[in-house]
């Protein structure tokens, strides 16, 4: 039986991310320590940071999640590959790939699968192909999310949060498309409880925000 959105508690659904360029290192942990403090799904941390992630929450509920070739996905394979690799030597259980969208827009989609595919091979993590829906057309979101669907993903993510945010219209879209088969993040510009809980309705099973604590709080309060 289907919850009520009443009855939805977000926290197991949240990504808490600190992609902010000027993060420091106490800023890192405390975005750790509210992780596990209110019980979020992971922490999403640049690869620098990967490894004081996975220190911090060793032994924790929270998965430590990096992002790769963010945010534009422009980058090398082989560099993708290896800072995948290398997030996941360091701890990292979870990846963030931003796909290369002048190579969809260019109909390399050859190039996309194997891309994906030998992140997904070789690191053996789950990974999440960033999409950023924003710069996509209604032809192009249905052909990329098929196409990561193929090449072994484990979670559709709608965007960076860099060009634009997640829309209650976007995951809904890529839940029909994937058939409820694979994830749904939705990420980029949730600021309220209620539009959290408007997207997981609409099908996100997480949801990447830098504002977890503060959707949280404002539950409580009403």
């Amino acid at each position: 039986m289907a919850l009520e959105p009443s009855e939805i508690d977000i926290a197991p659904f949240i990504d808490h991310a600190l992609l902010i360029p000027t993060a420091t290192k106490e800023q890192v942990e405390k975005c750790c320590d509210e992780a596990d403090r209110f019980r979020f799904a992971a922490v999403c941390v640049y690869p620098s940071y990967v490894r004081l992630a996975a220190d911090r929450l060793q032994g924790k509920k929270p998965k430590v999640c990096t992002v790769i070739g963010f945010p534009t996905g422009a980058t090398t394979s082989k560099v993708k590959l290896y800072e995948a690799l290398e997030a996941t030597e360091n701890g990292a259980a979870e990846l963030d790939v931003t796909v290369n969208l002048s190579w969809l827009k260019s109909g390399k989609t050859d190039e996309i699968y194997r891309e994906m595919a030998e992140i997904c091979e070789e690191t053996g993590q789950t990974v999440k192909a960033i999409l950023e829906m924003g710069l996509l057309n209604q032809k192009e979101k249905r052909f990329a999310a098929e196409l990561l669907m193929d090449a072994g993903v484990s979670f559709l993510k709608t965007n960076t949060g860099w060009y634009g945010g997640a829309t209650t219209e976007d995951v809904a879209l890529l839940k029909q498309i994937t058939g409820g088969n694979l994830g749904i993040k939705a990420s980029g510009g949730i600021k309220t409880h209620e539009g959290a809980i408007d997207l997981i309705m609409a099908g996100a099973t997480r949801l990447g925000t830098s504002r977890g604590p503060e959707l949280i709080r404002q539950r409580e309060k009403n």
